[in-house]
């Protein structure tokens, strides 16, 4: 008995569960990071011997590693183009600024697309516009997050070449009964799910809200609408159009002296470029003025006579609407500054220390002991304390630190997350998406090669730099998803899983029809939970095929019950990668999955077990 307890103890397979079960213990405790877990994880299966040094590290090699890394920069150029923001502004259009549109529309948007290429790339392409829509109506992004990653693992469930694990059953079924499915054999069921999964997240997203400190902390940077309203902009600032007869056509801003013959001050330039508006900064003062330009003017000096100014340029004023300002934000941006103490900057005002000149900013608004200052701005000389408000392109906002050690950034507002740095080269950035899509849906390449084509095409083409790029991609969710795989090599190589599947088959093997499937689905999620889907698949096809052969039933049905539950991948953020990639910007905790993903689960495999006997017979 004691040398039995004893070879029982020093069984592989026992450490392998042991650790396992202390892995999902601290990320359910949520104490430390679960990046950290990871390494620790890869750190006892190198001291403890049960895997090779190649066997633990092999992540790192991994082509799915590199392919994720890589959609991360993909997102990133699609951000810093302006491509992300239009999407998100397409959506919130759409939607009608509704959370419940926003959450069909972008569940229907990843699944069809999902359909024909990576679900992993659809949804690192689809993070920055979920993370931007969030922003523009106020919301935690923990409420569509969920919703992104639950719509692209049922991309999977859409066509056959959705995903590896449909082609990996195809490919089984064919070789043991020169049986396949078509294209769309999938395409039912996904419908479904998706359908099903668009009510539930309706339902359930409210479980997934931001805390009270969440808000609190959303809440600590305010926006340009409440700079605008703070510094009153809107009863300051004018538009005009200028004529065709205009003195101002053909001048550089600088050129026209209007802030020292008249008090104003031109901000930005609305010029429409291939039908649609452009906005130019015109702080640095070369911008020359052209005919059907619209001027965003500060008018600091209110003693100006607006119609007579008008008249004597030619120039027609226009309504500024309330979302004038926000329409700007990609490209021209506005923050608070302050100076510091003993600066050079204190005695002395804008024009002394030629701000714009200098800076490529101009100052618009100045706060002193907590009242704005009237009049003629760019004149005042400036006190310690007071807060300034400077408008200008987004990069010089960034440079601002840097340049100077006279002013201090008192806080960037949230939309400086908007952002868009190359935001001329989105037709660029587009190009490369779909040359990525075309060659992930040809298969002419592998998936990885596709994605490393598209990140070579935006630097080419200046969408992204090497900064930005090494800065975009997550690597707490690399580490956390390469500290993982050790887990699926130790459970196959100690025959943790064969002894499980084993077991399953010695169980229901006398059940009804139904059952039998219900087993084969809840064993593929469960086998799914550490092992990746692919794999997932190739261990679980054989087995369900057999079995309808033992029972002398068509195998069709259980291979596609297996292919189906290989990708419902709902339950944990470690048990797909896609789960992985939303867990940082959802700000989920490993509890959420549990409580979202479990029971959509349960629906998913009841739509199964009872719609494929439906579609496929026995």
């Amino acid at each position: 008995m004691n040398e039995q307890l004893l070879i029982w103890f020093q069984s592989p397979l026992l450490w392998v569960v042991a650790l396992l079960l202390g892995a999902v213990f601290l990320f359910m405790q949520n104490k430390l990071h679960m990046d950290v877990i990871a390494l620790l994880v890869m750190l006892l299966f190198c001291l403890s011997g049960i895997l090779s040094l190649d066997e633990v590290f092999a992540g790192f090699s991994d082509p799915n590693v590199i392919l994720i890394a890589l959609l991360f920069i993909v997102g990133e150029g699609l951000v810093r183009t302006g491509v992300a923001y239009q999407v998100s502004e397409w959506l919130m259009k759409v939607a009608n600024n509704s959370e419940i549109k926003v959450l069909i529309l972008l569940m229907l948007a990843v699944a069809g697309l999902g359909s024909f290429m990576s679900s992993t790339g659809v949804v690192a392409i689809f993070i920055p516009v979920v993370l931007m829509i969030c922003q523009q109506m106020n919301i935690s992004p923990k409420r569509l997050m969920m919703p992104l990653s639950v719509a692209g693992l049922i991309s999977g469930m859409m066509t056959l070449i959705a995903t590896a694990p449909n082609l990996v059953v195809n490919a089984e079924l064919a070789r043991i009964d020169n049986l396949r499915f078509s294209f769309f054999s999938f395409t039912p069921i996904g419908l479904t799910i998706l359908v099903i999964g668009i009510f539930y997240m309706l339902l359930v997203r409210r479980w997934l809200s931001s805390s009270t400190e969440d808000l609190k902390q959303k809440q600590k940077r305010d926006s340009i609408t409440d700079l605008i309203e703070e510094y009153q902009l809107h009863q300051r600032t004018k538009r005009f159009v200028v004529k065709s007869n205009s003195q101002f056509i053909g001048h550089a801003v600088e050129d026209l002296h209007l802030r020292s013959n008249y008090g104003l001050n031109i901000l930005a330039i609305e010029r429409w470029k291939h039908f649609r508006p452009l906005f130019i900064a015109a702080s640095l003062g070369k911008t020359e003025i052209k005919e059907k330009d619209i001027l965003l003017i500060d008018v600091a000096n209110p003693d100006l006579d607006l119609s007579a100014f008008c008249h004597l340029y030619h120039l027609e004023p226009t309504e500024i609407r309330n979302t004038h300002f926000n329409e700007q934000l990609k490209s021209v941006g506005m923050v608070e500054i302050t100076p510091v103490p003993d600066s050079a900057a204190i005695g002395r005002s804008a024009a002394e220390l030629r701000f714009r000149s200098n800076y490529g900013l101009n100052v618009i608004g100045i706060k002193r002991n907590g009242e704005l200052l009237q009049g003629h701005l760019v004149e005042e000389p400036y006190k310690l304390g007071d807060q300034l408000l400077v408008i200008g392109d987004w990069k010089l906002i960034r440079k601002l630190p840097d340049r100077t050690k006279d002013f201090f950034v008192l806080d960037y507002p949230s939309e400086i997350e908007r952002a868009v740095p190359a935001r001329s080269q989105s037709m660029h950035a587009i190009l490369s998406v779909v040359t990525m899509v075309v060659l992930m849906v040809s298969g002419v390449v592998p998936n990885v090669v596709a994605a490393l084509i598209a990140c070579l095409m935006l630097g080419k083409f200046r969408c992204i730099d090497a900064k930005s790029a090494y800065d975009s991609i997550h690597w707490a969710s690399l580490i956390l998803i390469v500290g993982m795989m050790p887990f699926s090599i130790a459970l196959q190589k100690t025959g943790g899983v064969d002894s499980v599947v084993n077991f399953m088959i010695n169980t229901v093997g006398n059940m009804g029809k139904h059952w039998i499937l219900i087993s084969l689905f809840i064993l593929c999620a469960v086998v799914g939970l550490f092992i990746s889907n692919t794999a997932t698949a190739i261990l679980m096809a054989p087995i369900a095929i057999n079995m309808a052969h033992q029972l002398n039933l068509s195998p069709v049905p259980f291979a596609m019950t297996v292919a189906i539950a290989a990708s419902a991948a709902f339950m944990t953020p470690i048990s797909s990668p896609v789960n992985t990639m939303v867990l940082g910007p959802g700000g989920y905790k490993f509890g959420d999955f549990i409580k979202i993903g479990v029971p959509f689960t349960i629906l998913v495999m009841l739509v199964t077990v009872f719609l494929v006997p439906v579609l496929f017979p026995f």
